[in-house]
């Protein structure tokens, strides 16, 4: 079984930073994947942000230039770095891990930008 568990969401001021964390453990062999999605109750499950093991990366337009993923390969943790924080951001966000060619999901972690 894997298990991907993330951290790091709460509530921020506009224009603040916040880093998310997501670690994957159990029988993992490769993460090739890891990456972040949200979803708020307006939007459906969206793409932000994704890189694979060798470290390209493919962001949404959304959050680019705000929000930097990075991954640890070694201990399988992917993090978002967030900032210049919107209200618009505000969002579950999820994290994403494809291990040996299946996805898992995390349980997700809130995100609350205030005006």
């Amino acid at each position: 079984q894997v298990q991907l568990v993330e951290s790091g969401g709460g509530l921020v001021q506009a224009g603040g930073s916040l880093r998310l964390s997501c670690v994957a453990s159990g029988s993992i062999f490769r993460s090739d994947v890891m990456g972040w999605y949200r979803q708020s109750p307006a939007k459906q499950r969206e793409l932000v942000a994704q890189i694979t093991r060798g470290g390209n990366t493919n962001i949404a337009d959304s959050v680019k230039g705000r929000f930097t993923i990075s991954r640890d390969n070694t201990k399988n943790i992917v993090f978002l770095q967030m900032s210049s924080l919107k209200p618009e951001d505000t969002a579950v966000y999820y994290c994403l891990s494809v291990i040996n060619g299946q996805t898992y999901w995390g349980q997700g972690t809130q995100v609350t930008v205030s005006s």
